[in-house]
């Protein structure tokens, strides 16, 4: 935690995650039962003091950070509440590229008895992680918001082993997993979720009335996504260090498509079809970055490549007539009008 001190020497800090205010604003304003499920969340910068700063936003002392918190009637409607954010964060990384393994985790001082990390595979990753290969094959399309198909999805991922170094037992590993689909690697943690009961609820009083007259303290869950770190979890997993091309997911990609004309000072005729081929885009709501510099031309491909647009259109010595060089960035060059690529990139944007 980040410690300070005021005028008056008195210690304070600035809070890793927000338990005890968000239970008091709760506690504050619910009365019934019949207000909940309650769901409050927020996204904001957060601090910590962190001993080793490193791999730029990846483990910094200064975050962006989204946390929900969940406040249920019952233990039921509780696991209920977990298992949708369970499904909403498959769901999420699912949109952005990213393969997140959900892995049993130790709750730490957030405390309660049940907690999932949701990790990427990435061997500049702090998390060691030990899990059945098959894990990978799971997907959660089909599941619904209802609580038995959640429950049954839920069932599907507990058939694999599946956990952080904290919560790593070598016997019961070698038990569960053969040889041939054991996997020990490293990971990249990019959420966190939390089911804690009455851990907060019950010693600041967060209590709603049931029916009878009766009370009783709201069970609760947090959930936490690091926002800042993600684009350094994308670039790790979608950045080919080989060839030197980054392709960011086209749901968070700061460009859908670079145009790349060549350019010499004595004919801009390509730089003049880069700009009406954007107009067409940005009527379909297509956005698009043209590189209108007067350089080596495999040097503006090279810095395009790095930019990771996840579409490229080049316009060189064999562009003609209606055909354009279009390519996925990272895969081949195709020749299409350019009614077909708007038609594929809209479509792959839709189905995001």
């Amino acid at each position: 935690m980040l410690r300070i001190t005021d005028r008056q020497n008195r210690e304070m800090l600035y809070g890793p995650t927000n338990e005890e205010q968000v239970t008091e604003i709760f506690r504050s304003s619910i009365k019934s039962y019949k207000s909940l499920p309650q769901l409050l969340y927020h996204i904001q910068w957060k601090f910590r003091d962190e001993i080793r700063p490193r791999f730029g936003i990846m483990r910094g002392r200064e975050f962006y950070m989204k946390d929900a918190y969940s406040f249920d009637v019952s233990d039921e409607e509780a696991f209920y509440s977990y298992n949708k954010f369970f499904l909403s964060y498959l769901r999420t990384f699912k949109r952005l590229s990213l393969t997140a393994i959900p892995m049993a985790a130790d709750t730490g001082p957030i405390g309660g008895n049940l907690s999932h990390e949701f990790i990427i595979l990435a061997d500049t990753g702090e998390s060691k992680i030990f899990t059945d290969k098959r894990i990978f094959n799971l997907d959660s399309d089909d599941t619904q918001l209802e609580k038995a198909s959640l429950e049954s999805m839920r069932e599907k991922y507990k058939q694999f082993y599946a956990v952080t170094d904290e919560k790593f037992n070598k016997e019961e590993f070698e038990k569960n997993v053969s040889k041939e689909n054991q996997l020990i690697t490293k990971g990249i943690e990019v959420g966190h979720i939390f089911y804690f009961g009455d851990k907060y609820s019950k010693p600041m009083g967060a209590s709603v009335d049931l029916p009878g007259g009766k009370k009783d303290f709201v069970k609760m869950g947090s959930y936490g996504i690091g926002v800042s770190r993600l684009v350094g979890a994308i670039i790790e997993a979608k950045y080919d260090d080989k060839n030197e091309i980054m392709k960011w997911p086209l749901s968070v990609a700061p460009y859908d498509i670079a145009i790349i004309p060549m350019i010499n000072k004595n004919d801009t005729s390509a730089l003049d079809k880069a700009n009406n081929i954007n107009k067409e885009l940005l009527k379909n709501n297509i956005d698009a970055i043209i590189d209108d510099t007067d350089e080596n031309f495999s040097s503006k491909i090279k810095k395009m490549n790095l930019i990771g647009a996840p579409y490229q259109i080049i316009i060189g010595k064999k562009s003609e007539g209606d055909l354009l060089e279009f390519k996925e960035t990272g895969e081949e060059t195709q020749n299409l009008p350019l009614s077909k690529i708007i038609e594929i990139i809209t479509k792959r944007k839709n189905s995001i």
